[in-house]
């Protein structure tokens, strides 16, 4: 195998990895005789690029102990709890001074020398834990005894490719170069590396004060844990080091700031010999002097002084020794090296002054407390150069604790803690760390390396007191087996490090050194030459201090390690807690303290976003309103204006414990006072008698401002004037009316209160008329006395006081449900006043109810012709005929002409054979209505129970007064069926077809009602279950294409969620995240996937265009595409469901990750957050407010809020402009959801994975409709119709292609070209021109009205011009694929069936064979008056269908379906001039025209019976929603049988 020189694979690997060592290249390098060493460590060894670089995993010297041999660590109970441990072994009286009298400065130069070869604090990711419980009653971590505190630890990070078999055990990574190379100093990478330099003169970068570096800004580098005493965090008062943790105490950064100047200082000396070199050849020159320096140092200066041993003779580079750091070594130089720190450093000056120190809360002290210098910001003994000198030279004049196994509690008790504790034991935290490495126990370590191992406890060490080695061996269960590295290591040292710690850290530095090839030693190299070697060889840490500090050398002692008798400066004494402060207690931090009402008002103002759309909503609803109002009154307003010019404002007393209200008083000619509210209805009428007596009462006090007004007969009216001159004009004014008319009117004078009490109110009017009626009655019908009801206690009184009340003509009208100024009423009223007094008395009353209640149709005929026989001359002239039919049309809205109507007249007096008589008798009279007994038998008059509002009388009377029967539905002597939709005698053969086509008044056998009702009992003759069974079969079958898809659609939506929850609760590959935040997770997730599936195809549903085309294939058949707005309804409401879902998920994990530390969102989110030892999470407001995705999230809840409030159903009715702006914020809606998935916080984007696909083909589709909108379509005809009713006729575009039934969306140029409404096209395919019938019920339509009402020009040119999109394809267009196809439009709803009406047509006059064989078209309108333009079309339809195609039904609702003395009439006359003239009275049609609502029910059973071959029947219906559900509900019922399927398609305005 071919072999790669090392120079080829030192140019690849640099290649690979990063930037290219400086002595490849560079311009600067270019001019370096050496090879300059990379930071990272990378290619040190030319065979093994990675060892010693940064990330490379720590190599064992022992097998790994872990309890499942991979990663696993062992835990209580196979090894005892690490606190107890630590209490049993390391606890002890601190102040016992080093046996080898080694320095501080040694101890912490130490922990110098480890920063720069080995870091494996750094937590790992996923977060793994190794939790320390703290024993109840702890004194310093439990002092309350609850037994409950756990102290966290976080295992290290590991190499993600170790861990995974026995043979492959988990290795931790070190986090620095494993080098003497100087990290400490220069950074482990080249950027690291940049942010310490200067790049001027070679130097490090400098703050302020040239002495110290630069504060630590970049959390990139520098650790920054709180300071654990006072809480103070952040990176102010931190320096850059190369040592990621060189601020943990100010012992460790006096050594940073010592080789920081130090380097300076050679960089400087180096410009000042070389002035010719670069920046970058001054600080590598400088970097590799300072380097060798330290490395000598260590070596030969510190390393004998810690182990009093030395290193073999170095023989040069061996390139085949593997260097790397072992997990042993960590343990054994970091334990030994804790016995060592005091509890105090003590600082002086150059002349052996030992200074006093500042303590915060404290008196000064005589040296500085450990446990509360870590991590301290702004010391304020360290502010100076001189003061950082004090302290180094402090530390080489202090003796050291002693070598043995006690910990003092500044370590052991108040160490930094993680998490929210402030404070660990760091003997505990590194006996968990030497489990979390899986290090070997101590006699297993011995075993490997050559050691002798001890045979019992005692053998451990004899200097240690034999009641620690009791308490530790009872620990561990009396087992030296698993007696651990860690605490065997401690325990058998003393004054020196034991034989086992002494052997790993020797080892570990013979490995650093020989391989090493970059070594200040090794002269193949080309670093140094053998002189610059021999010249480092001499220098010595003494040197080091006295360069930089500029201090006499006779300040210190020789070795600066150890301090010898007789050396210079000796400390006071040897420090103990004794004298120094406290140490700073415990703290537990609550991450969200504080922030508990902020999370709460954020919550609930999310939650409230869609109130508040709702308010808003309903202010855009109500100005919307209010525009429609005026624009609706605008043609009223000048009527109104005139009518109340002459009245007189004033507030009416309606009686006691109630509001006054404003209304209006006008005195009329003909002797009338009318009474008119605000909005100027009529409210009373009162109509005053020649010489009748107005009795007129004004009150005396209360500012004399209350008028009373009694008018025999009626109730009083109390009037409340602003001022006594106001009241004092009315009175004036009411004098001369009553003059003028011969009116009497008596004036008197009283309290207000006396006048209150004396006035009778509207209330008491409708007591007395509730009795006058229950007695009227009670005499008709032979009613008890008790049956009519209870009477007040002072029933004689009150019985007296009714029947002798007399009704006036307004309170007669109101009792028949009518107007006052009704013909009908004037002649019924005429007729009953026998005395002509102009009121009703009981007797009067009476007389004329009893005919109506128990006549024979011979007397109520008989009633009927006294009525109108107006000149009373026992005749009924044609012009007295014609009045009483004037008098029954009015019921219709007087819906005929006169013309008309003398038709009517004509054709029924020619039909009876009268035509040649101007005068009819009554026997003639009678005659005429001959056909008819029946209805007249059962003619009641319907009278309300009183005046206004009491009870009606059919409601008291229930048992005794038959139900009213409609025209629908007619049995006599019964009620009408419970469903009211059963077909009346009369008329059931008519909606069956042409086969059950009998004229009415043909005696001909009519099938009884029987027939719509005997096939469905016969059907339904079975079990419930049967029945529920057959029901939801009918059910399954009629809408299986719905439900479906509709599965399909929720089977992906399901499947999604459930694939991102299993995922990120089994599968994810490790984060954290599903161990922090499960359940939020979980929900966030899998809505989010679900709902991104959602809000993207929802596209589709909008797609007009390509469902046109869709429906047109053979895809229709399987997708329901006439239903593509009901599925772009249910797709929203499911996705705004799970969006309230993903929101609530996500305010879990806001809440989770607001108290979760620092060091597991820096695992959750690595791209987000660096662990940088500052424990504190961000607030919950940050992730809402200041994060991309949370920003965008609320952005989101605020569209969807707005859109789904304002696209609601009440909402579109009141205000379509603002559901159709608001809708358009679909855009930004998109937008946000883009942004917001794409800023990954857990997963890489996947909205566009479902968006991409929908989002191409809407585009699509919307660039297909843009090409046609922008056209300008010119109005050829614009006309006015009735009802409200805009008909436009305008251009057909070049190659516009429709079928009947289907729509268009216009705006028009002069309302906006951004505002699109869809209208149903009312023209035929095969016509040149296209038109809309659009009727006024909004602002938009309305000031379309405006737009086209008034002439402009001549021809189309006057007219504003439109833009057109479509056409779009609807159910309705389906109508040819049925035999049987059933049309059912409501009011303005008939346009699609115009267009369907006129195409079929087209089509039979061509003779064109259709699929369809029956049409039957259902007409329901308020008044055939409203669209009198669809009669035309249906008269055309009647001229042109000689196949008898179609069968055309028209219902008008508002004829009254009581079965009154007018209706019938009414009904008989349409009967007359239905047989005579083969046509409607109403609509001047042939077809059928009926008085009520269609009975959708019995109707489809007949049709049933009618066309028994026909499997499947067609129904479309257009109009208000109430129309449409019941005819889907008389769908779904007819479908429960098992016969013809119904299937119905509609569309609601």
């Amino acid at each position: 195998m071919l072999r790669a020189r090392p120079e080829v694979l030192m140019l690849l690997g640099a290649l690979l990895i990063g930037s290219l060592p400086s002595g490849l290249g560079g311009v600067d390098a270019l001019s370096l005789s050496w090879e300059v060493q990379r930071y990272d460590g990378w290619f040190n060894n030319l065979r093994h690029h990675e060892r010693g670089a940064v990330g490379s995993r720590l190599q064992r010297r022992v097998p790994a102990n872990y309890a499942d041999g991979v990663y696993e660590a062992l835990e209580e109970p196979q090894l005892p709890n690490p606190r107890r441990l630590s209490d049993a072994a390391t606890l002890g009286k601190a102040g016992l001074p080093s046996l080898r009298n080694r320095t501080v400065l040694g101890v912490f130069f130490g922990y110098h020398v480890l920063s720069d070869v080995v870091d494996v604090e750094t937590p790992g990711c996923p977060a793994e834990f190794l939790n320390i419980y703290i024993p109840s009653g702890d004194p310093v971590f439990d002092p309350d005894q609850r037994g409950d505190v756990v102290l966290p630890f976080q295992r290290s990070r590991w190499d993600p490719e170790t861990g995974r078999s026995p043979s492959n055990p988990r290795d931790l990574t070190n986090q620095v170069t494993g080098w003497l190379d100087g990290s400490a100093i220069y950074g482990s990478s080249h950027s690291w590396n940049d942010a310490l330099r200067s790049f001027s003169g070679g130097q490090l970068a400098s703050g302020p004060d040239p002495a110290f570096p630069r504060d630590s800004q970049n959390p990139l580098l520098m650790w920054a844990a709180p300071d654990p005493a006072t809480g103070q965090s952040g990176p102010r008062g931190l320096y850059a080091f190369g040592a990621e943790r060189g601020n943990r105490e100010p012992f460790l950064q006096a050594l940073g700031l010592l080789w920081f100047r130090y380097h300076n200082l050679c960089a400087q000396r180096l410009a000042r010999q070389h002035p010719d070199w670069g920046d970058e050849e001054l600080f590598q020159h400088a970097r590799k002097r300072v380097i060798a320096t330290y490395q000598n140092i260590a070596v030969y200066e510190w390393l004998p002084s810690f182990l009093q041993k030395t290193l073999p003779e170095y023989t040069g580079y061996r390139p085949f020794l593997d260097p790397s750091i072992s997990p042993e070594f960590v343990v054994a130089s970091e334990q030994f090296f804790s016995t060592m720190v005091p509890p105090g450093v003590y600082m002086r000056n150059a002349s052996c002054h030992f200074r006093k120190v500042l303590n915060k809360g404290f008196q000064n002290s005589q040296a500085l407390r450990v446990c509360n210098n870590y991590w301290i910001r702004e010391n304020p003994n360290l502010n100076s150069t001189q003061e950082v000198n004090e302290l180094l030279l402090g530390m080489a004049s202090q003796i050291s604790e002693l070598e043995d196994r006690i910990v003092v509690e500044d370590l052991r008790d108040y160490w930094p803690g993680p998490g929210k504790f402030s404070r660990t034991d760091y003997v505990a935290s590194s006996i968990q760390r030497g489990r979390d490495m899986g290090l070997p126990s101590y006699s297993q370590a011995l075993l490997a390396w050559g050691l002798d191992t001890p045979k019992n406890w005692s053998d451990l060490n004899p200097n240690v007191d034999p009641q620690v080695l009791e308490a530790t061996a009872a620990l561990y269960n009396q087992d030296l087996s698993k007696l651990e590295l860690l605490p065997g290591g401690l325990l058998e040292s003393h004054g020196d490090p034991g034989p086992l710690f002494s052997t790993i850290v020797l080892d570990q530095f013979a490995r650093l050194r020989d391989g090493d090839r970059y070594w200040f030693e090794n002269t193949r190299n080309g670093l140094f030459s053998k002189k610059e070697i021999e010249e480092i060889r001499n220098t010595t840490l003494r040197d080091v201090l006295v360069a930089v500090i500029n201090v006499d050398p006779s300040a210190l002692q020789p070795s600066v390690f150890v301090w010898d008798k007789g050396a210079p400066c000796p400390q006071p004494k040897q420090l103990t807690t004794d004298g120094l402060p406290q140490c700073a207690p415990l703290t537990v931090l609550d991450f969200f303290e504080g922030s508990s009402p902020g999370f709460a008002i954020t919550i609930v103002a999310l939650c409230c976003l869609p109130l508040v759309s709702l308010l808003l909503s309903g202010v855009v609803a109500y100005f919307r309103g209010r525009e429609r109002k005026k624009l609706q009154k605008k043609g009223k307003e000048s009527m109104k204006k005139e009518a109340a010019k002459d009245g007189v404002p004033v507030m009416e007393w309606p009686g006691p414990k109630e509001r006054n209200c404003p209304i209006i008083i006008q005195l009329l000619p003909d002797r009338c006072l009318q009474v008119l509210n605000r909005r100027l209805t009529v409210l009373r009428l009162v109509q005053l008698q020649p010489l009748q007596q107005v009795n007129l009462i004004v009150s005396s006090n209360r500012g004399r401002r209350t008028l009373l007004l009694k008018i025999p007969k009626e109730y009083d009216l109390v009037l409340l004037f602003s001022s006594e001159e106001e009241r004092g004009a009315f009175v004036q004014q009411l004098q001369d009316f009553c003059v003028r008319w011969a009116l009497g009117l008596h004036v008197a004078e009283m309290s207000e209160k006396e006048l209150f009490r004396k006035a009778v109110t509207k209330q008491q009017r409708e007591r007395i008329l509730e009795i006058f009626f229950r007695h009227l009655f009670a005499q008709v019908l032979d009613i008890n006395q008790a049956d009519a009801g209870t009477l007040p206690l002072d029933s004689s009184q009150k019985v007296r006081e009714a029947l002798t009340c007399e009704l006036s003509r307004a309170e007669f009208a109101e009792s028949l449900g009518l107007k006052p100024q009704d013909m009908f009423v004037e002649s019924m009223f005429s007729l009953a006043d026998k005395d002509g007094n102009g009121y009703l008395s009981f007797r009067e009353f009476l007389d004329i109810l009893v005919v109506f209640m128990k006549g024979s149709p011979e007397d109520k005929s008989r009633l009927m012709f006294t009525m109108y026989d107006l000149d009373e001359n026992g005749f009924l002239s044609k012009d007295e005929f014609f009045t009483m039919m004037r008098s029954f049309i009015e019921i219709s809205n007087n819906c005929l002409s006169k013309a008309q109507l003398a038709e009517v007249v004509e054709s029924m007096f020619r039909e009876s054979g009268f035509q040649d008589k101007e005068e009819l008798t009554w026997e003639d009279f009678h005659f005429m209505l001959r056909d008819h007994d029946s209805e007249l038998r059962f003619t009641q008059l319907c009278v309300k129970g009183g005046g206004g509002g009491g009870k009606c009388i059919r409601d008291i009377f229930k048992q005794n007064i038959s139900c009213r029967v409609s025209f629908i539905t007619r049995t006599p002597g019964k009620c009408s069926n419970p469903q009211g939709l059963g077909p009346p005698a009369s008329e059931a053969p008519e909606l069956g077809g042409p086969g059950l086509k009998k004229r009415f008044g043909k005696k001909a056998a009519v099938p009884s009602p029987r027939l719509y009702t005997e096939a469905l009992q016969e059907k339904m003759q079975r079990g419930l279950l049967a029945q529920k069974l057959q029901q939801y079969k009918r059910f399954v079958e009629n809408y299986r294409r719905h439900i479906v898809c509709i599965a399909i659609f929720s089977a992906i939506c399901v499947g999604l969620f459930a694939e991102r929850a299993y995922y990120y609760a089994f599968a994810s590959p490790p984060s954290d995240i599903a161990q922090t935040t499960l359940v939020g997770i979980i929900l966030s997730r899998g809505t989010a996937a679900s709902v991104s599936f959602m809000f993207s195809y929802i596209l589709l549903t909008m797609c007009r265009n390509l469902i046109t085309f869709l429906r047109e294939t053979f895809l229709n058949r399987y997708v329901p595409f006439d239903a593509a707005v009901d599925f772009h309804r249910w797709i929203a409401m499911a996705a705004v469901v799970l969006a309230i879902l993903h929101s609530a998920g996500h305010a879990v994990n806001v809440y989770i990750f607001s108290v979760s530390p620092l060091s597991l969102l820096a695992c959750v989110f690595p791209n987000v957050f660096v662990n940088d030892g500052s424990k504190l999470p961000q607030k919950f407001y940050w992730w809402f407010f200041q994060t991309v995705p949370g920003m965008t999230g609320v952005l989101l809840l605020v569209v969807l809020a707005i859109m789904y409030v304002f696209a609601s159903h009440h909402f579109r009715r009141r205000s379509f402009r603002g559901f159709w702006l608001t809708h358009h914020l679909y855009v930004l809606l998109y937008a946000l959801l883009i942004i917001h998935g794409s800023y990954a916080l857990i997963q890489l984007p996947t909205f566009h994975i479902y968006f991409l696909v929908p989002a191409i083909i809407y585009g699509g589709d919307k660039l297909v409709s843009l090409s046609r909108k922008k056209v300008e379509i010119s109005v050829v005809k614009a006309e006015l119709l009735p009802s409200g009713v805009t008909y436009l006729q305008f251009q057909r575009p070049q190659g516009f292609e429709y079928k009947s039934g289907q729509w268009v969306r216009i705006a028009c140029l002069a309302l906006g070209t951004t505002e699109y409404h869809p209208f149903t096209l009312t023209s035929a395919p095969h016509e040149d021109t296209l038109s809309l019938h659009i009727r006024a019920v909004g602002p938009w339509t309305t000031r379309l009205r405006e737009i086209y009402s008034p002439p402009r020009g001549s021809g189309c040119a006057g007219f504003p011009k439109l833009y057109l999109d479509g056409p779009f394809g609807e159910g309705h267009q389906e109508w040819h694929k049925f035999e049987v196809s059933v049309l059912v439009g409501g009011g303005i709803g008939v346009t699609p069936f115009a267009s369907i009406l006129k195409d079929l047509v087209f089509k039979s006059s061509l003779g064109s064979q259709m699929l369809c064989k029956k049409i039957y078209f259902i007409w329901v309108t308020r008044t055939q008056r409203q669209f009198e333009w669809l009669a035309d079309i249906i008269r055309e339809v009647e001229e042109n269908d000689h196949q008898d195609l179609v069968s055309v039904h028209i219902y008008i609702t508002q004829l009254a379906e009581k079965f009154d003395l007018r209706t019938t009439m009414l009904y008989i006359c349409e009967r007359h001039f239905q047989k005579v003239l083969n046509r409607s009275l109403f609509t001047g049609l042939r077809s059928v025209t009926h008085f009520g609502r269609p009975p959708f029910e019995p109707f489809f059973n007949s049709l049933q019976e009618v066309h028994p071959q026909v499997r499947k029947v067609g129904v479309f219906s257009c109009g208000p929603p109430g129309m449409t559900k019941n005819v889907e509900k008389a769908c779904q019922l007819v479908n429960r049988q098992d016969r013809a399927h119904f299937m119905h398609h509609y569309e609601n305005f």
